[in-house]
């Protein structure tokens, strides 16, 4: 996954996410929502065949370490998912 910042201020990023869908931005956007400070969160996608997620933050604090924070919080969310999962076979 590559990752380029269009625009950035103190409280306030916009990134594209290259080859990503809906799946990973919904989950991330989602996690944002949920986090303490978090103004406003979204992303947009054009066109699912022929265009890249745009998704914008506005946080209280460092909007990069917003999103390190959340990013951290999914992986162990779904390491939790991969163990219950296990436990059904």
């Amino acid at each position: 996954m590559e990752v380029s910042i269009l625009e950035e201020t103190k409280n306030k990023i916009k990134f594209e996410v290259k080859e990503e869908s809906h799946t990973l931005c919904n989950a991330l956007r989602d996690e944002l929502w949920n986090a303490k400070g978090t103004k406003f969160t979204g992303y947009n996608i054009k066109h699912p065949l022929v265009s890249n997620p745009i998704f914008i933050l506005e946080s209280e604090s460092n909007p990069r370490e917003a999103i390190l924070n959340a990013i951290e919080r999914i992986k162990k969310r779904n390491k939790q998912l991969k163990e219950l999962a296990k436990r059904i076979k």
